[in-house]
């Protein structure tokens, strides 16, 4: 509910409006604590995927390339951000959107960089680089190809997307360290494979993997985000996952797990080099991110509406719609370029505004300034890196079932008579089986691999050519709940 206080109703609707600073400040970095844990944690998959994270022999030197990861999260959030919020000719939406990390790449990055160190993310950069561009450029025709992408085709992306991150989130929760048998590495296929697997010791599974001194501060993450999920209100149900990752953090604590040993090594500020990692073009990297910002791009659209909605009762106009995506396409390219993951709106920070009531885009503004500044000082990655995997491990269970529950909300608007059921089985069996059995493929060249045992690249691309091709009327074809449902259909009262 809206807080009076801070402004009129006329006010609290208006994205102009500016709120007292003493107001502003608190209601910004809220939205900050709403999106922290979600904004970090694909860089930390993604470096563990690689061999540069937990586990890995980085760790003697303080995980440096995953540090600057986690700033780059911290600080290119920020500045999307205010690209969005601020805005500049046609780009940017001028409104409250928060920008982030986005979890839907993370498939396609896994199988990407897997194994292959920090020598892998010169061309995982160059991709996020490119595929920003191409997002920039679906700006121009963002609302021509909304037809394409129903809610059946949206649904099961969203639903795989949290399918293929599930198995990460067990393996952290359980103490798994994401290390490689070189011999797995000489096709995608056992690449994508040794990424997501820790099946023995010699794999590189910890000591101890699957015990209660893991399990424990997991489980602990798990029941405090549910308790203050389910029994609080207001703000702090919204950062549930944050409150319950911080209580798992004091447990591993008091457990001896956690170590500061490198925190006092780091930089207090330092300023991030453009190619980083280098520039180099790998096609399935480029063509993955490319596939994935049409998904990006259109459910921008949808946050950018559930915003107009929410916050003002009004639908987002044309220039909003097209802002937003020029904004979120130039994010993603702007943080490719110095080492950043692909940036998206942040759907979470969508319902803070409804509950809140504040339409403010400069409270935004204000959240964005202090993720910049967060990024800019190694001090807070190095902090950020003392959190226990296992710990982390307990969030991202809760947040990527979150993401297949979202998926399977999309896809309760479908109308589920046969021709969506085919689409829906054929999809989800071909994309899934591949990415549990990447072996499949392996006699097909590297990019192909990549490009396939993601799983979700497959899955999208089946169901939106067979949407666009099957016909749409068939004769008898009515959703199985209106023919076989007792009490439902002709005749029922």
């Amino acid at each position: 509910m809206a807080d009076t206080s801070i402004g009129t109703a006329e006010q609290l609707r208006d994205p102009n409006y500016m709120p007292p600073l003493a107001k502003a400040v608190p209601l910004g970095i809220q939205h900050v604590l709403a999106m922290f844990v979600s904004n970090v944690t694909p860089a930390i998959i993604v470096a563990g995927a690689a061999g540069i994270g937990f586990g890995s022999d980085q760790g003697a030197l303080g995980f440096p390339d995953m540090s600057y990861m986690i700033q780059m999260s911290m600080l290119f959030a920020g500045i999307a951000t205010l690209i969005q919020t601020i805005g500049f000719g046609p780009v940017g939406a001028r409104l409250p959107i928060v920008q982030g990390t986005s979890f839907a790449f993370v498939p396609i990055m896994i199988p990407a960089v897997a194994g292959l160190g920090a020598a892998g993310l010169g061309g995982l950069m160059t991709g996020v680089f490119l595929g920003g561009i191409f997002h920039f450029c679906l700006g121009f025709i963002v609302g021509r190809i909304r037809f394409a992408l129903p809610p059946l085709v949206t649904g099961l992306i969203v639903l795989m997307i949290g399918l293929a991150l599930i198995k990460v989130g067990i393996q952290y929760a359980a103490g798994g360290v994401l290390r490689y048998n070189p011999a797995h590495l000489q096709t995608a296929a056992g690449a994508a494979q040794t990424a997501v697997e820790l099946s023995d010791r010699n794999a590189g599974m910890a000591a101890g993997f699957g015990t209660l001194q893991y399990w424990g501060p997991a489980l602990v993450v798990v029941a405090v985000t549910l308790l203050i999920k389910f029994f609080t209100k207001g703000f702090l149900s919204i950062a549930a996952v944050f409150l319950g990752i911080v209580a798992g953090y004091i447990v591993a604590l008091l457990m001896g797990q956690v170590s500061f040993a490198n925190v006092g090594n780091a930089a207090l500020f330092q300023v991030p080099m453009p190619f980083h990692y280098g520039f180099e073009i790998n096609w399935a990297i480029v063509i993955g991110m490319c596939f994935m910002a049409v998904v990006s791009a259109i459910e921008t659209v949808g946050d950018t509406s559930g915003i107009t909605k929410g916050g003002a009762g009004r639908e987002a106009t044309d220039e909003e719609i097209q802002g937003a995506t020029f904004a979120d396409g130039l994010g993603t390219a702007i943080a490719g370029v110095f080492g950043g993951l692909p940036n998206t709106s942040f759907s979470q920070n969508v319902g803070l505004v409804a509950m809140t009531g504040v339409m403010s885009r400069h409270v935004v503004t204000i959240g964005g300034l202090f993720l910049i500044v967060c990024g800019c000082m190694p001090v807070v990655g190095a902090i950020i890196r003392t959190m226990p995997e296992h710990v982390l491990g307990g969030g991202v269970i809760v947040m990527f079932g979150m993401v297949c529950a979202s998926g399977i909300n999309m896809l309760s608007d479908v109308t589920w008579n046969r021709r969506n059921m085919v689409i829906f089985a054929t999809s989800l069996s071909v994309g899934f089986g591949l990415q549990l059995v990447p072996e499949a493929l392996q006699h097909l060249g590297r990019t192909a691999q990549i490009l396939l045992t993601s799983g979700l690249l497959p899955t999208a691309a089946l169901a939106i050519i067979l949407n666009l091709v099957l016909p749409h009327d068939l004769a008898g074809d009515e959703p199985d709940e209106a023919r076989s449902t007792p009490g439902h259909g002709e005749g029922a009262v």
